[in-house]
C-alpha cells in the first residue's frame, strides 16, 4: 500500500525540516506521539511558517517539550478530551504562565474545548485541585477558556471540531482545518465523519496502534473501514512504542514520531482559494 499525504521527512532529513516553514505553509509537529510506552502522551503543534498556532491537547511534559520547540510557552491550546494523558500537563502549564497572566491579562493562553466536555474539564483540573496554597488566585486566572459547539475562529483560519468515538458519547472532539487536515483525537474508527471532515485531500492524523481495544483503533480497524484513497492519506500517533510504529510502517502505514515535523500540503480547492 502506497501513503502519501503528509510529507515526512527520513531520519536524515528530518533535522533539515525543523528549519523555516515557507511563509504560509502549514506544518504538524508532534510533540509526543501518546501510547503507554511513549516518554510523552499525545499531543502536536499545528505550526503557520514554523510559528506555532495551536497546539493539540496538553499531557504532562508538554510544557517543556513546547519550549524546548519554540522557546516560549503555547498562546493557543485545543483539548479533545479530558483523560489526563491529554490534559495533565495543564498544571504545569498554569504555574508557567500565571505570574504574567496576573500582570498582563492578554498573556493568558487561550484554550479552546468542546462545551460539552467544559464541565469534565472543570471538574478534573480545578474542584478540590491546583488551588495555589497562597491562595488569591484562580485557575482560570492563567487562561482565556473559550467553549465551543460547531468550531471555532483563529488568526482567520476556521476550525471545525467533530465528535470522535471514545469511551462514551459526548467525550471526546477531534479537530480539522478544511482542505489542510484533520486529527482525530482518541477514537475507533469513524468513516462517517471522516467523509464529511476528510473529504477534500485533507491529511488525516489518526488514533492507531498495532491493535485495537475498546477505546482506540488499530491498523486492521482502518484496513476494515476505510477506502484506499483515505488510508493513503492517514498519518498514525497514539501508539504504544518505537518497536509499535515499525511494524505499523511495514504494514504499510505512515507513522508519525515525537519530535518530527510533518509539511502539511493544502487541497488544490483550497489553495485556490
Amino acid at each position: 500500500m502506497s501513503l502519501r499525504g503528509a510529507s515526512v521527512p527520513s531520519e536524515g532529513a528530518a533535522a533539515a525540516s525543523l528549519g523555516q516553514l515557507p511563509r504560509g505553509q502549514l506544518g504538524c509537529r508532534f510533540l509526543g506521539v501518546g501510547g503507554d510506552g511513549a516518554a510523552l502522551g499525545p499531543t502536536a503543534v499545528i505550526e503557520a511558517g514554523s510559528r506555532p498556532l495551536l497546539q493539540i491537547d496538553c499531557p504532562p511534559g508538554a510544557l517543556n517539550a513546547h519550549i524546548d520547540a519554540y522557546g516560549a510557552t503555547p498562546r493557543n491550546l485545543y483539548v479533545t478530551h479530558t483523560h489526563l494523558d491529554h490534559i495533565g500537563g495543564m498544571e504545569e502549564l498554569f504555574h508557567g504562565v500565571i505570574v504574567d497572566a496576573e500582570n498582563d491579562p492578554a498573556s493568558r493562553i487561550r484554550v479552546f474545548a468542546h462545551a460539552n466536555i467544559v464541565p469534565s474539564l472543570q471538574q478534573r483540573l480545578v474542584a478540590n485541585q491546583y488551588i495555589r496554597a497562597e491562595g488569591g488566585i484562580n485557575f482560570w486566572d492563567a487562561f482565556q477558556l473559550v467553549p465551543v459547539s460547531d468550531g471555532f475562529w483563529l488568526e482567520d483560519h476556521w476550525f471545525p471540531v467533530f465528535e470522535a468515538r471514545h469511551m462514551q458519547p459526548h467525550f471526546c472532539y477531534g479537530v480539522a482545518l478544511p482542505g489542510v487536515f484533520v486529527y482525530t483525537g482518541d477514537t475507533r474508527p469513524i468513516p462517517e465523519v471522516l467523509a464529511r471532515h476528510a473529504n477534500d485531500d485533507e491529511t488525516v492524523f489518526h488514533d492507531c496502534g498495532l491493535r485495537a481495544n475498546p477505546a482506540h483503533t488499530g491498523f486492521v480497524d482502518l484496513l476494515n473501514e476505510y477506502p484506499a484513497d483515505l488510508l493513503n492519506r492517514i498519518v498514525c500517533y497514539h501508539y504504544g512504542s518505537e518497536t509499535e510504529a515499525v511494524r505499523l510502517e511495514e504494514h504499510g502505514f505512515r507513522v508519525a514520531r515525537a519530535g518530527q515535523r510533518l509539511v502539511i500540503p493544502a487541497s488544490a480547492n483550497r489553495a485556490a482559494a
